[in-house]
């Protein structure tokens, strides 16, 4: 609304006429009255604004609108410890951002009226299984893992037929992206035991890249662990570039987040959360929030879900595989597979109370095998 004085200002200039009187707009309704005679013709009618009977009613609880408020997604603050090549609060901004342009759901099955979540878990249980074969990195699973998630969001009613194409694709990407010596595209389709060819994994990986516009460089959840122990384990001299935590804590929670992510469920969460949740379970809210910034209100409800997948995990030991051609350093960060299939179905069975007759949510019929590895082509 325009300020009384403006209105003064516009009706002396123009008719140099009545006083206008101001009011106070605190409570009350004002409207416009005029105070000249209709004979007046042309010209602006002058008004003057004059109170109301009717009083407005003002409110003073707001909770109701809790929904509409702004929410700022960056509130934490930067974890990151001053870096000599770039400003660390515009890295962990950027990073944050990515997190939340590479959207991913659970839901995406209800897309596909022929798919059910344990056929997920299968197919993303032998690309791990693939990777151990292969050497291959956490890193290049975890981008596998999402590019099939987020595939499948822009699809609809793919056949359940076509689902090891596609797994197989994304890690054909990922490994593009991040081995140096990646498997040549002979090996992937070899691994399919005949069910994909190489023009079928070529003409895939077009129609892929094209659904994903080219976003191929998520913060995947394996990034996130990485980043979180590296934080934390930062002395009075950070070399945030060099791995400076322990090997076997690393990967104690990797075969954690390994066997969550088999889990449809697990999409309900960011991936940040999930490797926060992840780390909550081996050490303390206090180390959790100073690796990842993130309060225990953010994290409590993922910390909950995980708590059937950490004693499954708890009792099966892990020990740090030594791999031909990498280095004791790297070890850790090449991608092992355990059984993963059972461990889900012990989770399951846990979580879900199920009934008698009821079957399993997750079925190990009919499981993709790769070859050994003394059986690699």
């Amino acid at each position: 609304m325009c300020s009384i004085s403006w209105i003064q200002k516009v009706l002396c200039r123009e008719l140099n006429a009545c006083d206008v009187q101001c009011y106070h707009l605190e409570d009350n309704l004002f409207v416009l009255q005029s105070c000249w005679p209709p004979t007046i013709t042309g010209g602006i009618s002058p008004c003057i604004i004059i109170e109301t009977p009717h009083k407005e009613s003002v409110t003073t609880d707001f909770s109701r609108f809790k929904k509409y408020r702004f929410r700022n997604l960056f509130i934490n603050p930067s974890p990151l410890p001053e870096l000599t090549w770039g400003n660390s609060k515009d890295v962990w901004l950027n990073i944050l951002k990515k997190e939340n342009r590479y959207a991913h759901c659970k839901h995406f099955t209800s897309l596909h009226s022929s798919l059910q979540p344990h056929m997920r878990s299968i197919l993303l249980d032998w690309l791990l299984e693939v990777c151990e074969v292969y050497a291959l990195h956490r890193e290049t699973f975890y981008l596998a893992q999402d590019f099939f998630d987020r595939f499948m969001l822009t699809q609809k009613n793919i056949n359940k037929s076509m689902l090891q194409l596609i797994g197989i694709t994304s890690l054909f990407i990922a490994s593009k992206l991040e081995e140096i010596y990646a498997p040549k595209i002979q090996e992937f389709a070899y691994v399919t035991d005949g069910a994909c060819s190489e023009d079928d994994i070529v003409r895939m990986e077009l129609i892929m890249l094209k659904a994903l516009k080219w976003e191929l460089c998520p913060v995947t959840i394996i990034s996130w662990l990485n980043l979180y122990l590296q934080v934390d384990a930062l002395k009075d001299v950070p070399k945030v570039l060099l791995p400076q935590y322990s090997q076997e804590k690393f990967i104690q929670i990797a075969q954690l987040l390994d066997l969550c992510i088999l889990d449809v469920n697990s999409l309900d969460f960011q991936y940040r959360t999930l490797a926060a949740a992840a780390l909550c379970h081996y050490t303390s809210t206090e180390v959790v929030k100073k690796a990842s910034g993130l309060d225990w209100d953010n994290i409590s409800e993922c910390v909950e879900w995980m708590v059937p997948f950490v004693n499954v995990a708890r009792k099966v030991s892990v020990k740090l595989k030594h791999f031909k051609k990498v280095a004791v350093e790297d070890c850790h960060n090449i991608q092992t597979h355990t059984n993963y299939l059972d461990m889900l179905e012990e989770v399951n069975s846990g979580v879900a109370s199920t009934a008698p007759g009821q079957l399993s949510p997750v079925s190990t019929a009919g499981i993709i095998t790769p070859p050994k590895s003394t059986e690699k082509k």
